[in-house]
């Protein structure tokens, strides 16, 4: 038998592609997209926040780990057309940016 955050993270892992600056920009106006540092599992987080683990969220927030994405990170994405590493979590979209 499975636990339910094997079963979340299976499914999130499922949904995880690879996305440009155009798909992005319109979540990115509403304020909805969240970085993820390159050296973090990107679907072992968004499981996180389908888990609803508030506390374990807030750490990784204080530490830097997660951040709203900021307008000079989205000024490079489109410069540079950038593609990264994406996952939604409604009503967040997730992103990891592993150009760098």
């Amino acid at each position: 038998m499975t636990t339910p955050e094997i079963d979340v993270q299976h499914l999130l892992n499922a949904q995880t592609g690879k996305v440009g600056w155009p798909e992005l920009a319109r979540h990115f106006a509403r304020g909805v997209v969240i970085c993820v540092n390159s050296d973090q599992d990107l679907v072992e987080i968004a499981g996180k926040l389908v888990l609803d683990q508030a506390d374990k969220i807030d750490g990784l927030l204080q530490q830097g780990v997660l951040h709203r994405a900021l307008d000079n990170e989205a000024i490079r994405w489109q410069e540079e057309h950038t593609e990264l590493w994406a996952v939604v979590v409604a009503p967040w979209v997730l992103v990891q940016d592993r150009s760098k």
